[in-house]
């Protein structure tokens, strides 16, 4: 299992990504006036002139793959500390606006992760099926973040070292196990130290914003208007942080805390996903196909830890090579907790690997952690642990501050606390030192900013959203009674609607409303 905050939709079909609308009137598209003396990553501030070859370049737009789309590379500072040095690029995608009515903008995707390709989403699930009147009034636009999919990725290990790092044993029994869980973090980042040493120290969040901005202007957008899903939530907020009078419309679904350090992000997301886990076996519990038995969710919740207990000791085989074990188990029932409409394939997948066939809840593991039929793996877990290790000091250095820990997550989660606890010290190891730190973000002078919280969300529990809609100087509560992950594009008219309407109206929902 290594499910630490990654924290992105699970399946493409789900929610709606980061979504810039931005006015398309002249104003500011340099970096002149107050953003340009925001702080750099080094902490400094970013000269002005310095930018200004960055934010004037001319996208030179192609046809790529899906009819319909087209690609461009932009460029980027590497390290915004050193904005005459070396360059970084980032690959771009749009859709054009269909029309008919007013073009409003520039529609900006992001699906979280961090490490999801937001280019793969848009050309994936967004470029089509966006609501057809948001879709003919905003060029839908998609950057890669730097180091992710197509811009310049961060890479690590190869596919038959991510398969073995997949299986190590994440709930360690005695001192030789923890060692080698350790071993397997060390090796980890030692990987990616190798591999991608030049961009591993310039990942982070605020310079994704920056790159964002850049965008901005690149595309002719006096302001940037953005929906972010799960962790393009923080990468909106850090925007609105340090480009407050550049924030148009921006929609937040699936909400991050930026104020919270990594324990408790990842204790918090412990009990995130036993919250959807119980909604789950309460379903569950209800239908004769349910392999955790139709008493109560407390059985239910006994016979899954018994379940994983089995398979620590004794993995079941799936046709191929890898077994399953409890850590590519415990993945793929957590795969499934993203989305209830994948709830009907897991009491499946669980049946199956009851009676000794671990292939379909292998094949939910697989595609948690998109490794691809060849045995390779997309960069989606590299980036994730590269831009988190950046943005936050580690949850935990070492065994012994795991070990200390434990109670607390398993408290959170019955289920999943400790294998969450020990996944949480993947960072211990990490080449590059932390260059964020957790903080309020209040964004003032920003215009009205929608937050959008699901109250039975596994990977961002609904309380963040409630606490970043608070920080927010002009932040808008708008939530979801519901299961699964995010909101936007899952089913609700109700929460469609509210969103549409800001979108294309600019009429946020009354702070408050409920779903």
């Amino acid at each position: 299992m290594d499910t630490r905050r990654l924290l992105h939709t699970f399946a493409i079909p789900l929610a709606a990504a980061g979504l810039l609308l931005s006015g398309c009137s002249g104003g500011s598209l340099s970096p002149d006036g107050p953003a340009s003396d925001a702080a750099g990553a080094a902490g400094g501030p970013v000269p002005a002139a310095a930018l200004e070859p960055y934010y004037g370049q001319k996208l030179k737009w192609r046809a790529c793959g899906v009819p319909g789309f087209e690609c461009a590379t932009m460029k980027a500072p590497l390290d915004y500390a050193k904005p005459d040095g070396e360059a970084i690029k980032l690959a771009v995608a749009r859709v054009k606006a269909t029309g008919p009515g007013k073009r409003l903008g520039s529609l900006l995707l992001n699906p979280g992760g961090p490490g999801g390709s937001a280019i793969g989403y848009l050309q994936g699930y967004a470029g089509i099926g966006y609501p057809a009147s948001v879709r003919a009034q905003y060029d839908l636009v998609a950057v890669d973040p730097r180091g992710v999919a197509r811009s310049e990725p961060v890479e690590c290990l190869t596919g038959p070292e991510m398969d073995a790092y997949t299986q190590v044993d994440q709930t360690p029994d005695d001192a030789a196990e923890a060692g080698a869980l350790e071993k397997a973090f060390k090796d980890f980042a030692a990987g990616c130290q190798k591999r991608s040493g030049k961009v591993l120290p310039h990942v982070s969040t605020t310079e994704a914003a920056r790159d964002m901005d850049v965008l901005r202007g690149v595309l002719g957008d006096e302001k940037l208007t953005y929906v972010g899903a799960s962790y393009g939530t923080f990468l909106g907020a850090t925007y609105a942080e340090l480009f407050p009078e550049r924030v148009g419309r921006l929609v937040l679904d699936g909400a991050m805390d930026p104020a919270l350090p990594a324990r408790e992000l990842n204790r918090d997301q412990t009990a995130g996903f036993e919250t959807a886990f119980k909604s789950f076996a309460a379903d569950c519990i209800k239908r004769a196909d349910c392999p955790l038995g139709q008493e109560s969710v407390a059985d239910a919740t006994a016979r899954l830890k018994d379940f994983f207990a089995k398979l620590d000791a004794s993995p079941v085989p799936t046709g191929e090579e890898r077994e399953l074990g409890e850590s590519l188990a415990t993945t793929g029932v957590i795969a499934a907790m993203y989305d209830d409409g994948a709830w009907s394939q897991l009491r499946s997948a669980l049946g199956a690997a009851q009676n000794g066939d671990g292939a379909a809840l292998l094949a939910m593991a697989d595609s948690y952690y998109e490794r691809q039929t060849d045995g390779s793996y997309a960069n989606l877990m590299f980036a994730n642990a590269a831009v988190n290790c950046l943005d936050l000091p580690p949850a935990f250095t070492a065994p012994a501050e795991v070990r200390a820990g434990i109670a607390d997550f398993e408290k959170a989660s019955p289920v999943f606390g400790r294998g969450f606890a020990w996944a949480a010290m993947n960072c211990s190891q990490w080449p590059t030192p932390p260059t964020g730190k957790a903080h309020r973000i209040e964004a003032k002078g920003a215009a009205p900013i929608v937050v959008v919280g699901t109250t039975r969300d596994p990977a961002t529990p609904y309380k963040w959203a409630q606490s970043l809609a608070d920080q927010l100087s002009s932040g808008r509560l708008l939530t979801y009674d519901g299961d699964g992950h995010t909101a936007y594009g899952r089913g609700s008219d109700c929460i469609d609607t509210a969103i549409n309407t800001y979108l294309l109206e600019g009429k946020a929902p009354e702070d408050g409303k409920r779903c």
